[in-house]
């Protein structure tokens, strides 16, 4: 299927084909017909399957014909996008600024990091789509600054996160001001209790589309697998470092501590370093990516978390400090290099404690990862290691709780810059927040220039608890349990 054959208005496929794509994605194929007919859609896709595409298109084909708009001055609020994370929020933003560009249409964007004077102006001159989180969206209508008297379309993104992230009860108050007669598309990666129901509750007679998790790993990256002891993970990366063919280096860690950690080390050990994670702030994270960009600074290091919907061209090495305890995560982090068919590599370190998480992995890509044992920190191969007991533990989907390595993300109330862990998928033009390149057949979610009235918005990060104390010296090291992932179930 082509573009031409969803029957998009002209200036949408004029902006697709300027940005070099043809042919949608399965969840753009699925999608966009039911929304362009004006139904609901409760969609089940993850971050890099184009879904951005998949809503931002019908929403720009909807508001652009028919009618003529009104004034720029004074527009009124004819769609809102709510999503979980600021990074997010401004690439959707980016999105309708490329797929909308030979529209008349206006949109902008509010989220954290930064004062809201832009965004007030924004919002005071008018604009037919906002792009929005919870949070600060909540403060601008608790100052009478936003009016839904003429929305037409709505779309909850990554609603699951939105749980997660404890942000549910403020998604709940902004749908409770909105007009119930309106169109509504619903997307999640998952399908945890409260989430059916707050679909249910929300959505008439939707349209249902699902597109499965990748779960294998591109052939151009090259992966390769490290035993070490913990307390040799920092000097094993310095090691490695050594190496010049490793230009440009993405490492992730498991949480916000030991993203600072080995930052900290890297630099004393004369590595230009940066890290990004929640607690950064936007600048200093906008900061970060521009060095890491311009090649000032060789290597990020990220949690999942912050790495997430971020494209950065030219990684040659992604670098898994610690491995992921969700196997799709895995996928989504060495997908960040070997990218549009050049070559990449990927390297795992593997302490005693993370053979579970390393089983699951092995299992979700269907092969063994090869081993490296020539380095002076090699811990030799761990032995056996018991079936792990995922399918029995971890997360309660009643709690609709997400664990992220010693972190847990709950819900309750707090506001936060970011949602739990799995980075984008690795699917070349597919993966959303990725920089558009001619010839590549199908448009990530998300991407572009900055939006026409773009405003900012500032966010708080949520705080995670730390995870149970190390045990002992003496004490034998257990593998950690993985947590089970929750399968995405239809109503």
């Amino acid at each position: 299927m082509t573009f031409e054959e969803l029957k998009l208005a002209e200036p949408l496929l004029r902006a697709v084909k300027a940005e070099g794509y043809t042919t949608p994605t399965p969840i753009q194929t699925q999608a966009i017909p039911p929304a362009l007919a004006g139904r609901d859609v409760l969609g089940c896709a993850q971050t890099g399957t184009g879904k951005t595409a998949a809503f931002a298109l019908p929403i720009l084909h909807r508001l652009s014909s028919g009618r003529p708009p009104p004034p720029a001055h004074g527009r009124p609020i004819r769609a809102l996008i709510l999503t979980p994370t600021r990074e997010l929020a401004s690439q959707i933003a980016d999105s309708f600024q490329a797929y909308g560009r030979f529209t008349s249409l206006t949109w902008a964007v509010v989220f954290g990091g930064v004062g809201q004077n832009a965004q007030e102006q924004a919002l005071r001159r008018g604009v037919d789509v906002l792009v929005a989180t919870p949070g600060r969206l909540l403060d601008l209508m608790g100052q009478k600054l936003v009016s839904y008297k003429a929305l037409e379309v709505f779309v909850l993104d990554e609603a699951d996160r939105m749980l997660d992230m404890g942000f549910i009860h403020d998604v709940k108050r902004v749908i409770a001001t909105l007009p119930t007669k309106r169109q509504t598309l619903f997307f999640s990666a998952t399908m945890p209790p409260e989430i059916q129901a707050l679909s249910r509750g929300i959505l008439k007679d939707p349209a249902k589309v699902e597109v499965v998790p990748q779960s294998t790993t591109a052939e151009t990256v090259d992966q390769r697998l490290y035993f070490v002891e913990r307390e040799q993970k920092r000097h094993l990366l310095v090691h490695l470092l050594g190496d010049t063919s490793i230009r440009r280096a993405l490492v992730f860690t498991r949480t916000k501590h030991g993203a600072n950690r080995v930052t900290k080390q890297l630099t004393s050990a004369r590595i230009s370093a940066e890290a990004i994670h929640g607690n950064k702030s936007q600048n200093a994270r906008e900061r970060a990516l521009d060095s890491f960009k311009d090649g000032s600074c060789r290597v990020l290091v990220a949690t999942d978390i912050a790495a997430r919907g971020i494209d950065i061209e030219g990684i040659t090495h992604v670098i898994n400090f610690d491995l992921p305890n969700i196997p799709e995560s895995y996928v989504h982090r060495i997908g960040r290099t070997g990218r549009a068919g050049a070559a990449g590599t990927a390297l795992s370190f593997c302490d005693m404690e993370e053979r579970a998480y390393l089983k699951d992995i092995e299992r979700t890509i269907r092969r063994p990862v090869p081993v490296v044992t020539d380095h002076p920190f090699h811990s030799g191969k761990p032995g056996p290691v018991a079936a792990s007991p995922s399918s029995a533990q971890g997360q309660s989907a009643q709690g609709g709780q997400r664990h992220q390595g010693g972190q847990r993300h709950a819900g309750g109330g707090q506001r936060s810059g970011e949602s739990r862990g799995g980075g984008a998928q690795a699917q070349g033009p597919r993966r959303e927040g990725q920089r558009r390149r001619r010839g590549h057949g199908r448009p990530g979610g998300q991407g572009g220039g900055s939006g026409k009235a773009q405003g900012h918005h500032r966010g708080t990060e949520g705080r995670a608890s730390s995870g149970p104390a190390p045990a002992p010296a003496s004490a034998a090291p257990r593998p950690p349990a993985p947590p089970a992932r929750t399968a995405p179930k239809w109503l």
